[in-house]
Formats: structure tokens, sequence, C-alpha cells
């Protein structure tokens, strides 16, 4: 007996996308980790002279927060510059009162979400706000790197971190906003996971194994 596909597969998620999505996703659990371990060294008491397992914290935190800041830039230059135009074409929708209303309705699972892009638009607008959180978060960490390492590209930083420190009040100021801006990736996140996993059961597409494979499935009528 033939088999008739019941399904069409689209590429809505390009190689370079999928990889940085898990690299930035790596980056944010171990950032957060070693973030709050750096505020609360648990693991050696107060009193002790071993520094070594804060300085390999330390050390974990700079090297993933590298990774967050050249992902983050990396990102931006893909989603205005790359060949593959799936991202652009949702801001359609954000500019759309009827798409909007679309969305919102089917959130109510009152009709389906049809999208010019890969996004509905408050997808799209949620993660352009990510997005410039996380540039933010990536510019008060390179600040409070400056503050620490003199030589090297923190020597290279320095003038430019001392501006914003003092645009910003200060110093502890500065770690405040950066503390503030890791428990709204943490909620993001949360809320991030929860949505793509509630998405592929309700339509059916855009579901989790979308950014592991790049293909998403859509009924043929």
């Amino acid at each position: 007996m033939a088999h008739t596909a019941t399904h069409t597969r689209h590429l809505i998620f390009t190689p370079a996308i999928r990889i940085f999505h898990w690299l930035r996703a790596l980056a944010i659990l171990v950032l957060v980790v070693t973030g709050f371990y750096i505020s609360w060294p648990f693991l050696v008491a107060p009193e002790s002279t071993d520094v070594l397992v804060q300085g390999w914290i330390r050390f974990a935190h700079i090297v993933f927060g590298f990774v967050l800041t050249a992902v983050t830039l990396v990102r931006f230059y893909l989603f205005f510059f790359s060949r593959n135009n799936i991202e652009r074409r949702s801001f359609k929708d954000v500019m759309s009162v009827n798409s909007w209303i679309v969305q919102l309705k089917s959130y109510l699972w009152m009709g389906h979400l049809n999208k010019a892009g890969v996004y509905g638009p408050l997808q799209f607008v949620t993660y352009v706000a990510i997005s410039l959180m996380a540039l933010f978060i990536c510019i008060t960490g390179l600040v409070l790197y400056a503050n620490v390492y003199h030589l090297g590209l923190g020597g290279m930083l320095w003038e430019s971190a001392a501006w914003i420190t003092a645009q910003m009040g200060g110093l502890a100021k500065v770690r405040i906003w950066h503390h503030y801006l890791t428990w709204t990736f943490i909620v993001f996140v949360v809320i991030h996971v929860y949505m793509a996993v509630w998405s592929g059961i309700r339509f059916k597409q855009n579901s989790v194994d979308s950014i592991v494979s790049g293909y998403d499935y859509h009924k043929e009528h």
C-alpha cells in the first residue's frame, strides 16, 4: 500500500540560528549559576584561604560572558543581514493590528495563528526586547570586567567603562542592574520553554524540535 504524505516540511531555522540559540542557552545557564555563586560563594568557608574554587567559577563566568556577548552581536548581524529573511518577515505582523488580534485569539483557542515569518507579533516583540536586554547585560558585564582587569581588553575598555559607570550612577548601580537583568533572563527562560512546548501542542507546529532539526511541518489541506 502506497504511503501518502500528509505534511510538508519547511526549513525555518538555519544551522547558524540553531547553533547560536543553543550556545546562548548554554551561556545563560552557566552565567546564572556562576553569577549566583560569585555573589554567595557557599562552597568555601569565609575564613578559608582556598580561593581556587572561586577563581575557577569567576573564570567560567568571564569565558561564558564573552560567549554571550559574541552570540548577541552575531545574532543582531544575522537578523539584519542573513540571506534567510524568515525572521525579518515577522516584522510585517508587528505592524498589523489584525495579526495581533489573530495571535491573541489563537492563545484563547479561537482559530489558528497565521504568520508572515517564523514569529508571531507578540513573540517578535518579546524576542527583540530580550535581545536588547542581552545587549545591556553584556555591556554591564564588560563594565564590571574592566573595573577588575586593567590590562589587555579591560584596559582598552576602561575609558568607555568609566563613562558608562558614571552615567549609571556608580559601580554599585551597575552591579544592581546586572543582577536585575539576570532575574529577567530567568523569568524569560521559564516562560519561553513553557510557551514553546504549549505552541507545539496547540498548533502542532513551531514546537521544540524545530530549534533542534530546523524544520517545521505543516499539514496539507
